[in-house]
């Protein structure tokens, strides 16, 4: 805030005087209402915003209203203020790529002619990419999607399409979605999606509320469009301007939608693709399909840390920033973005990334040679699009050759690889990069830049064509060195006329406002005042000296001017020409860019697993239909990166049949929601292509995660935290299959106690029995642990559930102090008592409030202080302590007296005496009492 309240006082003031002033308002009320748009004027040295504008830049950026000033008088005047050049460089960088709520529009002009110049969504940042990564890597690249939702009775059929303007993708996809658009959120999570197009009547049907609840969910910017733009009528022939290829394929593929064109088609119109004749034939198009990759929503994101977060507190609190060791700049970061969000399901893809990540993790040599050349690669991806868009540059053009000539020394590091996956290594790097090096690819290139450009110039910064290059260019350069020679010549002999030292008394300067000029400085100036009033011009008299020049001064600089211009005029058509040739290779580069980004992610993985105190492990990779998801020894890779932890693993066996469902009971700061959390990132590390912080892993293959975890409000959208808990609980009752992973921490907590241990009873009976699906369940609820007694139960009348097993993490109550301490293992078997009292004392309450707290709990159920987890006693861990009428107890209890009263329904008492009913009836009665001896709620009844 200190260095916003700097800037502010140095900002410039923004001086227009009165018919300025009127012109410039004339021209902003003409602007339309857009109340997204943040909207720049540029002043040359400085930039102005007005209006609501310049408010939200003070009070966002300055902190301040202060920073407000009023041009205008009257009732016309409105609030402007000034901003530097570095800070609208911030203001774009936090408005495009951090907040997704706003566009940027930048004008130039003057008075009352301003024209627009920029313009800029989060999803398509357009002309402000030079801004944002002239001095940053692009770590991410932004996707806009358009959605076309059609309700029908079997729920919502959404047609979707979707731009990566980074990487020159078009994608279709349709498909049927819930009610909560659990799809559409797994989608735009997995595309990394800035910005959603959808028809403009959606905001006003109640329908599409859980749409735009979705949306706001996964961060997308929500721009609204005429629906009269959702057409895919000409889609096919837009497409084949823009597509490589013929034409038929893309028929083909868009023939197969039905709504999926119109969301296409209205993208195509707002992005401006077809206005810009550089993306003709540089597009790919591919249908997107859901079963590609693990879903994952923006719960699951959240739980698992998977993307960086303004409020970490260092690289190592999310997963991205973990194991982002990539050394290219950009891609690679962007790639490893990309695979976070959209892990892999098919088995041997998976097991081919671990491949490559193994041998580079046995081979230390191999794995340090590669990623010292990789750092001298450079953001190919974007240089590839500047010479596309033809926005590129000689600059550009020396950076993708520095890339290129790093490619021999890494094929031939590769090339002493020997080890098991050797052929593997050879088939995915080597033979491609044999085809790309050879000399009618990558080779013709170098030789075209070192022909053409001055390399012994790039020493000093200047980007330039060599003269030998071409014969006008050389004999420009002989003629400018020619003259060169003759005004140091004219210099060195108008030194010995003067009698002055040249260089020391006499210097000779160029400058852009009188060209070649001689200067003396003011001391000297006395000597030679006759010779300087007879024979020279006398051009200026400063501080700094007298510059003066003759008449063959000024011919010769004269000439020298003009060949300089023509020399500087010839260097520029060359460069258009070199960048020209230089573009002809633009499918060679992309294709070295997708290789060369993919070598630096797995690189970076495996040097991640190599390095940890803790070394990593590779996984064994099962179907998602066979085998079990066994951790041993796993540990959270993100918690035990910090510097503060000692971290203790812990094994998680989630075995079918037996413990495919765990129910985790324990104290509060105990571990529970770490041990859940760290199953979920183990998993989708392996999926992704990743060792494991294990010491063994087995994992059958998930085809997504859903995590309930932690309460947050969310008032702005009119959703309170139970509210909040009950949606994501149902996006997973509807979403989940028996091959996803659930997590769920605390569920039932923001309602009464009864109320929400029926929902979680009810819940995880439903997740058991009909989705069937791998849960972790951490709970409050420690009566929830009578689901794992019926499943061992055997007793006749007892509903079966199969596969629920019991988990707690230890803590051991020190019974002289009652002081708790906690061991973070979690151990078979169930917590039979709350700590929730310990943890208080822990957080240092009153003495009074605690003594107060144990009477009221005492008096509510069968209180006991003693520690139940004992280390010494061999009692049995988590035996379900008794009360007056347990779940368990109810649950045998009722079974009975239904069957009892169905019998005594199926009586025929209409063909029966009073005697015959009552014998019958009795006998009804004996058996029940008699399993009521076992049974403490049928009890009650006698």
């Amino acid at each position: 805030m200190d260095e916003n309240l700097q800037e502010q006082n140095k900002l410039p003031e923004l001086k227009l005087d009165a018919k300025q002033a009127q012109g410039f308002l004339s021209f902003f009320k003409t602007l339309p209402h857009d109340p997204r748009a943040v909207r720049f004027f540029d002043r040359r040295d400085y930039y102005t915003a007005h209006g609501e504008n310049a408010t939200f830049i003070a009070k966002t950026y300055y902190h301040t209203t202060t920073a407000l000033r009023q041009l205008g008088s009257g009732s016309d005047a409105i609030s402007s203020v000034s901003v530097s050049k570095n800070m609208f460089e911030t203001i774009t960088r936090d408005l495009l790529l951090e907040r997704t709520d706003h566009t940027l529009e930048l004008y130039e002009g003057g008075g009352s002619n301003w024209r627009l110049v920029k313009s800029g969504t989060p999803g398509n940042l357009g002309s402000f990419e030079d801004i944002l990564f002239a001095n940053n890597e692009m770590q991410d690249s932004p996707v806009i999607v358009a959605l076309v939702p059609n309700f029908r009775e079997n729920g919502c059929t959404v047609g979707m399409g979707y731009i990566d303007l980074t990487k020159r993708l078009l994608g279709l996809a349709e498909f049927l979605d819930d009610s909560h658009f659990t799809n559409v959120e797994s989608v735009l999570v997995a595309l990394g999606c800035k910005e959603c197009l959808v028809p403009v009547e959606s905001a006003k049907s109640s329908e599409y509320k859980p749409l735009h609840d979705a949306l706001s969910r996964c961060g997308a910017m929500v721009t609204e469009r005429k629906k009269t733009e959702f057409k895919g009528r000409d889609l096919v022939q837009d497409l084949g301007r823009l597509v490589k290829g013929s034409i038929e394929p893309v028929r083909d593929l868009v023939s197969g939608f039905e709504f999926a064109p119109g969301a296409l088609g209205s993208l195509l119109s707002y992005a401006e693709l077809l206005a810009d004749e550089s993306n003709y034939a540089n597009y790919t198009v591919r249908q997107y399909s859901l079963g590609s990759y693990m879903r994952l929503d923006s719960a699951a994101m959240r739980a698992l840390n998977v993307m960086e977060s303004k409020t970490d507190a260092n690289k190592n609190f999310s997963l991205f920033g973990l194991m982002n060791r990539t050394c290219t700049a950009g891609m690679g970061k962007r790639l490893l973005h990309m695979w976070l969000k959209q892990p892999l399901l098919d088995v041997n893809e998976i097991n081919c990334r671990l491949d490559l990540v193994q041998s580079f993790v046995e081979d230390t040599a191999l794995r340090q040679d590669l990623r010292q050349h990789l750092k001298r690669i450079s953001d190919i991806e974007r240089l590839i699009r500047n010479l596309e868009k033809r926005r590129a540059s000689l600059h550009h053009i020396v950076k993708l050759y520095q890339s290129s000539i790093r490619l021999p020394y890494i094929k031939s590091a590769l090339e002493r690889y020997d080890g098991q996956f050797s052929s593997l290594i050879k088939e995915r790097y080597l033979d491609p990069l044999e085809v790309w090096t050879d000399d009618n690819h990558l080779n013709k290139f170098i030789g075209l830049v070192e022909a053409s450009v001055d390399l012994d110039q790039l020493e000093n910064g200047e980007y330039m064509i060599s003269s030998g290059y071409d014969p006008k260019l050389s004999e420009l350069k002989n003629e400018q060195e020619s003259l060169e020679r003759q005004i140091h010549n004219l210099h060195k002999q108008t030194a010995n006329d003067l009698d002055l030292a040249p260089e020391k008394a006499l210097k000779l300067d160029k400058g852009t406002q009188f060209g070649h000029v001689f200067r003396i400085t003011k001391k000297e100036e006395p000597k030679i005042r006759k010779k300087l009033n007879s024979h020279f011009i006398v051009l200026e008299t400063r501080k700094d000296g007298v510059k003066f020049t003759n008449t063959k001064l000024k011919k010769l600089g004269d000439q020298y001017q003009k060949i300089f211009e023509e020399y500087k005029d010839c260097q520029k058509e060359l460069v258009v020409r070199v960048v020209q040739t230089a573009t002809t290779f633009s499918e060679v580069f992309q294709g070295l860019a997708v290789l060369l980004s993919e070598l630096d992610v797995l690189l970076s993985f495996a040097d991640l697993a190599a390095s940890c105190p803790t070394p990593y492990t590779r996984p064994d990779i099962t179907p998602s239909d066979v085998g079990d998801i066994i951790l041993e020894g796993s540990r959270h890779p993100c918690v035990e990166a910090q510097d503060w932890v000692n971290f203790i693993p812990n094994d998680c066996k989630l075995v079918r049949g037996k413990s495919w469902f765990q129910i985790i009971t324990g104290p509060n700061m105990g571990g529970k929601s770490t041990f859940i959390r760290q199953v979920g990132v183990n998993i989708l590390m392996a999926q992704v292509g990743s060792f494991v912080p294990c010491d063994k892993a087995s994992i059958s293959v998930r085809d997504c995660i859903f995590a309930r975890v932690g309460a947050g409000d969310c008032q702005l959208r009119g959703v309170s935290t139970f509210m909040q808990e009950m949606l994501e609980a149902a996006t997973i009752l509807k979403g989940a299959t028996d091959k996803s992973l659930i997590i769920i921490d605390e569920l039932g907590r923001g309602t009464s106690t009864y109320d929400g241990f029926g929902l979680a009873w009810a819940i995880c009976e439903h997740l058991v029995e009909v989705i069937k699906a791998p849960t972790l369940f951490a709970t409050h609820f420690h009566e929830l642990t009578a689901l794992a007694h019926d499943n061992a139960s055997h007793e006749p009348f007892s509903k079966k559930i199969v596969g629920v097993a019991n988990y707690h993490v230890s803590a051991h109550i020190d019974s002289t102090n009652r002081k708790l301490t906690m061991l973070y293992k979690v151990q078979p078997g169930a917590c039979d008592q709350s700590f929730g009292i310990h943890v208080a004392e822990f957080a240092n309450f009153p003495e009074s409030v605690i003594s107060l707290a144990r009477e009221k709990a005492a008096e509510l159920e069968d209180f006991s202080p003693i520690a139940i987890i004992s280390n010494s006693a061999k009692e049995e861990v988590g035996s379900k302590r008794k009360r007056e009428c347990d779940p368990d107890d109810m649950s045998r209890g009722a079974a009975r007296a239904h069957q009892f009263l169905k019998d005594f329904s199926d009586l025929p008492l209409d063909k029966m005496d009073l005697k015959q009913a009552l014998q019958q009836v009795s006998k009804l009665k004996d058996g029940l009492e008699k399993d009521a001896v076992n049974c403490r709620w049928l009890q009650q009844f006698f």
